[in-house]
């Protein structure tokens, strides 16, 4: 046998050395390729888009920290099937551009599913960018239509839809106080659209129409305009679709200026700030929800979300907006525990769309191969005089309201 020479030999060495390397290299690439962005071994990343600067700020911080606190309760626990599930967040300022810009970067960072984004005119700009690249789109802040329905495969809603919340709005002005003179405020864009949409409907199926429509822009308090063309179409009642800032300005300024009628506002508004806003000029106040009365205890979810919350951040005050992004994050932990160790986005739509009930301690949803909303609940709230939430079933047998209503004829 001949014997290598020493030049031989270290040829032979480099050129195995360089086959090792280049396999390696081949090897790590063909699992980059199979893997699912945002599934490690030991962790699985979310990415949010919201709000967390400008007039609708509190709504993005509300969200937040309800998804943590779940997140925070399951990883306390293990985590998921031995995962932590993480949280990576986004301003978007309740711009519909920069909700793309962040959109864009979150997936290109490689998040396993986008979760928490707040209002509709940010998820219309960011929905079809999650589409185009397959990335779930989980509970998103809105009720708008455009987002329900088996058209959209990505998305997956937990609340109540802004039509179901604006037909109760209506059921309860008219079958519970006979009001019949409805007007309109709502933000001008693809959010306050919805919900006018939504009013509109709600009243024509009782042969009824708004007696006036008063619009805003977005990210402004600019009302006055509107304020004084609904004033002068003396409305009994007054429905308000916009967040929290624009929302209180008008109605100080309504009451300020002897404009007595009933002000009621749907669940984006932002039920903590809105009241917060308002101050002693609260009382009154109709607030639809979508999830249950959060210091109460209809179901168990409630004291899980407080135990929650507090863990996270023991200086939280419970609110409507972080119950709804607990649950969001509950939701995200019940995909994920569903899915096994074999974590995938396909999984989501096999775990979710069987038409069967998921329960989250109480608190249950149903999604079907047709349906991507699990739920259809709506609650009814009120600010009294101490400026916190009393949860209603109807208008009738309340006094908080006459009593309110009593309270601002008296001051103006």
């Amino acid at each position: 046998m001949r014997v290598l020479s020493r030049l031989s030999l270290k040829k032979v060495v480099a050129a195995s050395i360089v086959a090792i390397l280049i396999s390696a290299a081949s090897g790590e690439a063909q699992e980059q390729i199979h893997a699912v962005p945002g599934v490690y071994s030991n962790r699985i990343v979310f990415g949010q888009s919201a709000a967390f600067s400008g007039p609708a700020s509190e709504l993005g911080k509300g969200m937040q920290a309800g998804i943590l606190s779940a997140f925070k309760e399951v990883n306390d626990r293990g985590g998921v099937n031995g995962r932590r599930l993480e949280l990576r967040s986004m301003d978007d300022a309740y711009e519909p551009e920069a909700a793309i810009t962040n959109t864009q970067r979150l997936i290109g960072e490689g998040v396993f599913a986008l979760i928490g984004a707040v209002g509709t005119p940010t998820s219309k700009a960011a929905v079809p960018v999650a589409e185009e690249h397959g990335v779930p789109y989980i509970a998103p802040m809105t009720g708008a239509e455009f987002l329900r329905g088996n058209a959209r495969r990505t998305v997956i809603n937990l609340r109540a839809s802004y039509y179901q919340e604006t037909e109760e709005m209506v059921e309860r002005l008219i079958a519970d106080l006979g009001i019949n003179r409805v007007a309109i405020l709502y933000q001008d864009d693809s959010f306050g659209r919805a919900g006018l949409q939504g009013v509109l409907l709600a009243l024509e199926r009782r042969k009824l129409s708004a007696i006036g429509t008063g619009i805003f822009p977005r990210n402004t308090v600019a009302i006055k305009t509107a304020l004084l063309d609904l004033r002068a179409t003396g409305p009994e009642a007054v429905i308000i679709i916009g967040p929290y800032k624009p929302t209180a300005t008008f109605i100080k300024w309504a009451r300020h200026i002897g404009m007595n009628s009933i002000f009621m506002t749907l669940s984006f508004v932002g039920s903590n700030a809105l009241a917060n806003e308002l101050g002693d000029e609260g009382a009154g106040v109709l607030v639809t929800q979508v999830v249950p009365f959060p210091t109460g205890n209809t179901i168990p979810a409630s004291a899980s979300y407080r135990a929650a919350l507090k863990a996270y951040d023991p200086a939280a005050k419970p609110g409507f907006i972080s119950y709804e992004g607990y649950l969001a994050g509950r939701l995200a932990i019940y995909v994920v525990d569903h899915c096994g160790k074999q974590v995938n986005r396909g999984c989501i739509d096999a775990v979710l769309r069987t038409g069967n009930n998921i329960n989250l301690d109480g608190f249950t949803l149903r999604y079907s191969k047709n349906d991507n909303q699990g739920s259809d609940r709506v609650f009814l709230t009120i600010i009294g005089p101490d400026g916190q939430y009393t949860p209603l079933t109807s208008l009738t047998s309340t006094t908080i309201l006459t009593d309110a209503l009593h309270m601002q004829k008296t001051l103006n």
